[in-house]
């Protein structure tokens, strides 16, 4: 158990999504740390105001009202740290997940070396990349430096190079990304991360910061065989922050008042997810997927590193792109009986209008988890693409997102994880049902206690255990005999079949041991060597389940059977 704090500090963390700031108390409570309420409140950054102020402003007023604690004083300035009355906070934190999307440019050496490494960084940030440069480029320099003042980038990241290794062809790089950026506007110079050979570092900051402003980052390629993108992360973390401090009114004075400097919302979620890789199965990793109104977040962490990729895509203003990605039949399959796709459509693009909206209809509910749905299945794609070793199984599996915490029960909330990830072998689903984990990454650099206390705490919800075997047997077919073990000796056996969502008599936060037996070739767990198939599960708020349903799920193309289909597993999980 979480030794007690020694000195308590309440920290005040604010997140600033494109719909909703919300601001989330942290205190300590019988002597740990632990979540004590938050405000919401709509963002503020676009008209009438222009300004993140006023939104942070109403959300911690919300707060106020929530808890019975002041935390401005008489001259409306924020109480910073808390003073002996227990009014104010100790420590503030900063989160943020909005802005345009950002115009990227990548250069690297070679294309399954550096510029791979340097494409998975930008794959980590909100924009997209226009355009690659390297060695295998067969463009001219002149059409190489077109590119790039088309392009008209926000950010350039720049890797090539192992520690020690080329020299030239980085410093020639640099020099065609010389010519371009001078050639700009002043006003839209980019920033420039280079990540290469460090050796390289002063040579470049020589080169190209008369032009640009230059961070360096430790080479994201030190050896032919070694990535690590870990501290390139924490780079593009402050250059990402110095960007929106210049886009967003308001983030630049929040941040003069801020215990450590903002950071997005992503790498605070990512910092979360690499953590738990080193506590949690260390064979099979953690992922964490953050379901935004803009943006998605995929995370993977694996014994201590981080796959992160973002989509510009979300259930809100992300909804835009998201529907130019997507054919709408397949946001069709996940509708039961008959929906005219134009109707459907309309929905979904009146809500990039009404972000915050709540659907209020069934038919809109259904909607919405339909898109959910075909978003998580997107944001597995990006990930799956910018880290083509990973597999989709892992321990435990974290997801976050107001489609989850606020308009879906448990069971919906577990169906729609279940449709858009389809997880192999044996893994736990968790909610963030108050979307704290970004928040949590960010307290991390200033209170390392807090985040492990949280965690440890209720404040995360255990939907339940899942086991997704693969096997090709004919729906219908049992593949599988179960027996349930109870801690008093009592058993439980059932048969599962090919095709179908079995819930395990296993209630809420009891413990079994549940055992395996094949009926069928199959694969039970693919990246555990535990061949005796035999597991203890402590049941979640939805208990435990086994999808056999197969891996991918295959919606058949008639409307009825595919109806009859979706309403036969929404009623196995009643």
């Amino acid at each position: 158990m979480t030794q007690p704090v020694v000195e308590a500090e309440s920290v005040l963390a604010i997140d600033i999504s494109s719909a909703q700031t919300r601001a989330l108390l942290f205190d300590v409570v019988d002597g740990q740390y632990r979540f004590v309420s938050a405000g919401e409140a709509p963002t503020t950054a676009r008209a009438p105001f222009f300004h993140i102020g006023e939104g942070v402003q109403q959300a911690i007023q919300r707060l106020s009202e929530l808890t019975a604690r002041n935390f401005y004083d008489g001259t409306g300035r924020l109480i910073l740290p808390s003073d002996l009355s227990g009014n104010g906070v100790d420590q503030l934190a900063i989160t943020y997940s909005l802005g345009p999307s950002l115009r990227i440019v990548t250069a690297g050496l070679l294309e399954d070396i550096s510029l791979r490494s340097i494409n998975r960084l930008a794959a980590s940030l909100p924009g997209q990349v226009l355009d690659s440069i390297g060695l295998t480029d067969r463009r001219h320099p002149e059409e190489q430096i077109d590119a790039l003042l088309k392009a008209e980038p926000d950010l350039i990241l720049i890797a090539g190079g192992i520690d020690g290794g080329a020299n030239r062809s980085v410093a020639r790089l640099a020099e065609l990304i010389q010519f371009a950026v001078q050639i700009l506007p002043s006003e839209k110079r980019p920033e420039i991360i280079y990540a290469g050979n460090p050796d390289l570092a002063a040579r470049i900051s020589e080169t190209l910061s008369p032009y640009a402003p230059v961070s360096a980052a430790p080479n994201v390629r030190p050896a032919m065989e070694i990535e690590n993108l870990g501290p390139a992360y924490e780079k593009a973390s402050e250059v990402l922050t110095r960007i929106r401090s210049r886009q967003l009114g308001g983030l630049a004075d929040m941040a003069k008042l801020a215990t450590k400097d903002p950071i997005p919302t992503q790498y605070g979620f990512g910092r979360i997810i690499r953590f738990l890789s080193q506590i949690y199965d260390r064979a099979k990793g953690v992922f964490g997927l953050d379901l935004g109104s803009s943006t998605i977040t995929m995370a993977a962490g694996r014994q201590g590193q981080l796959c992160l990729s973002m989509v510009p895509c979300g259930l809100g203003i992300g909804l835009t792109r998201a529907l130019e990605l997507t054919d709408i039949n397949e946001v069709l399959q996940w509708l039961p009986g008959q929906h005219a796709a134009g109707d459907v459509r309309d929905y979904l693009y009146n809500k990039t209008l009404f972000p915050d909206s709540v659907p209020v209809t069934e038919e809109s509910v259904m909607i919405e988890h339909a898109m959910a749905r075909q978003l998580l299945r997107l944001g597995m794609q990006r990930l799956l693409s910018d880290w083509p070793q990973l597999t989709v199984s892992f321990e435990p599996i974290l997801a976050s997102g107001q489609v989850f915490a606020e308009r879906a029960s448990c069971w919906q909330s577990l169906q729609i994880l279940l449709d858009g990830l389809q997880p192999i072998g044996i893994t736990t689903l968790v909610l963030d049902a108050y979307d704290l984990t970004p928040a949590l990454g960010s307290l991390a650099e200033i209170n390392p206690l807090l985040p492990v206390q949280v965690i440890e705490s209720s404040a995360y919800l255990n939907l339940g255990t899942v086991i997704a075997p693969i096997c090709r047997a004919k729906p219908g077919t049992p593949i599988l005999e179960v027996r349930v073990e109870y801690e008093h000796g009592e058993e439980a056996r059932l048969e599962v079949k090919q095709g179908s969502l079995t819930v395990l008599p296993i209630r809420p936060e009891q413990a079994a041991n549940v055992h395996l037996k094949a009926l069928r070739p199959m694969q039970i767990d693919p990246l555990r060597g535990d061949q005796s198939h035999s597991y203890r599960i402590v049941g979640g708020a939805c208990g435990a389940i086994i999808d056999t349903r197969g891996r991918p799920l295959v919606m058949p193309p008639d409307p009825e059977k595919r109806t009859a289909l979706l309403q036969q597993w929404a009623a196995e999980l009643r």
